[in-house]
């Protein structure tokens, strides 16, 4: 390598598998290789790729810093550096990743030694450096097919309202099932618009992707194609954001033939700008939180027939809302008012509806475990029946595609006489959670509606800071699990929706 390097004047470097045989030869100017993207070769979750390699200096230069970050974010064993002097192998350097820096640092520089003097099996190196990887991350989650996720926030905002929305992020990603390795917030006066993140903490989320195994990244922030492009090319990890995130959840969730219609439709559109990114990265983009998506067939749709599908569902989500207009024309019929309940996710919209009702639809301690809408007959103590509807919650950013899929169903709400804006008075940002309600309902053209404001889940905090929140913001205030606090809601509610339903 020594002798052909020199007769061209130019670095050449081998990439070496496990088992000793040759990757893939590069060659370079005076100053440098550039290493391929190498998609050909293994990606398992933060694992090393599985070669090494090992290139020429000729210039005397021991391991340059664009060595280190191409060990970095290419993950390879070992780089190795054959320093050229006079025409001959002088020094051989090699560096490796660690799990663990020992002065902040991640990576290890081994003794300088002669090409010739080389000892051992550097097999057995590797081998030891996967071993201390697996002590310091689980494997067993990912191999099972459980996804570990490294939660990433790039945000011009403020601290608190970072972490606010980091927070919430971590309650979406339980709801989908997958496991929180570490969370990364970087607050930047401006955006990097190709990476979204600086070198640094890119950097330093490689390293943590190693250290936990992770095999997914996650951004809180909307990523447009470019940048999940160039992400997936640099860390070779799967790559969504929030807004897949949040449909990924929905197609897990959705029961009736109506809100998976519904959510097809969202995540056709959200793919459709996206088709111009190369055939592996589509791949890991549509995939998902566990492979879920619009189908493994939908990896190889054009452009054309994307739209083609998205023209049948809107033809079909036609039909069911003529059939959902016909169930509530006959509502109509029967003369009965109508409350629908609405406020942001796990706020305790279902538990509500079931406690009043005797009914037993799906209520979880999780963001968005109930998608498709449920409407009850409720009996006020005076004989008097109404019927109550409850919604899918509503929470900040949501995605604009599901907003006009789910039109239809939000159109239950244009039917109602009285809106129940349902509360969790126990999470500190209720009052941004009312704000964000409150936008969302404003946008659909709810706001002339009538509300009343009803503050859940009492049980969880002091009867004095209840008293001052009621005495601020008005309302009722409410147990959902505990139906002897109704008292006060259901004279109110039957008060209010009385009165609107009679004039």
């Amino acid at each position: 390598m020594t002798e052909i390097s020199v007769e061209l004047n130019r670095q050449l470097g081998v990439l070496i598998s496990r088992n000793g045989e040759v990757e893939t030869v590069i060659l370079g100017d005076h100053r440098q290789i550039v290493i391929p993207v190498l998609s050909h070769l293994r990606s398992s979750g933060g694992r090393l790729k599985g070669v090494r390699c090992v290139h020429t200096h000729l210039v005397e230069e021991k391991i340059s810093q664009d060595d280190l970050m191409d060990l970095l974010f290419l993950r390879l064993d070992l780089m190795s550096v054959i320093m050229v002097r006079q025409g001959l192998p002088y020094k051989l350097h090699t560096v490796h990743l660690v799990p663990n820096p020992g002065q902040g640092e991640d990576w290890h520089f081994l003794p300088p030694i002669a090409p010739s003097a080389q000892g051992g099996d550097v097999r057995e190196i590797i081998a030891s450096l996967e071993d201390e990887f697996s002590r310091h991350r689980p494997i067993r989650e990912v191999d099972r097919g459980l996804d570990r996720a490294i939660l990433v926030s790039v945000t011009t905002s403020s601290k608190a309202r970072a972490q606010e929305s980091m927070d919430e992020l971590c309650e979406l990603v339980r709801s989908a099932d997958v496991q929180v390795a570490e969370t990364v917030i970087q607050r930047r006066h401006k955006i990097n618009p190709k990476l979204i993140l600086g070198k640094g903490k890119l950097s330093e989320i490689m390293i943590l992707a190693l250290r936990h195994n992770a095999n997914l990244l996650i951004f809180d922030q909307e990523l447009n194609p470019s940048q999940v492009k160039s992400m997936i090319i640099h860390t070779d990890l799967r790559v969504i954001d929030r807004t897949q995130l949040i449909l990924d959840i929905f197609a897990s969730r959705a029961l009736s033939r109506e809100g998976k219609l519904q959510i097809e439709m969202a995540q056709l559109k959200y793919l459709r700008p996206r088709l111009g990114l190369r055939d592996d990265s589509l791949s890991r983009l549509t995939g998902g939180i566990g492979g879920r998506g619009p189908g493994e067939t939908k990896l190889e749709i054009d452009r054309r027939r994307i739209n083609d599908r998205i023209t049948r569902l809107n033809n079909e989500l036609k039909k069911v809302g003529k059939e959902r207009y016909g169930r509530r024309s006959r509502r109509r019929k029967k003369d009965l008012p109508v409350m629908s309940l609405v406020g942001y996710t796990n706020a305790g919209k279902s538990t509500l509806l079931n406690s009043l009702t005797q009914s037993k639809i799906l209520a979880e301690d999780k963001l968005f475990a109930t998608l498709d809408p449920t409407s009850r007959r409720l009996r006020f103590p005076e004989d008097v029946e109404v019927i109550i509807t409850d919604t899918v919650g509503f929470i900040r950013h949501l995605p604009a595609e599901l907003i006009q899929a789910f039109r239809a169903t939000l159109e239950e709400l244009h039917e109602a006489d009285l809106l129940i804006h349902v509360i969790d008075i126990s999470n500190p940002r209720f009052i941004d959670q009312m704000t964000v309600v409150e936008d969302i309902l404003r946008d659909l053209d709810l706001a002339d509606i009538p509300q009343l404001k009803v503050f859940n889940k009492i049980d969880q905090v002091e009867a004095d800071y209840v008293e001052d929140q009621l005495r601020i913001h008005g309302g009722i205030a409410i147990s959902a699990l505990s139906p002897e606090t109704f008292t006060a809601f259901m004279i109110e509610a039957k008060r209010k929706v009385l009165k609107e339903w009679r004039q």
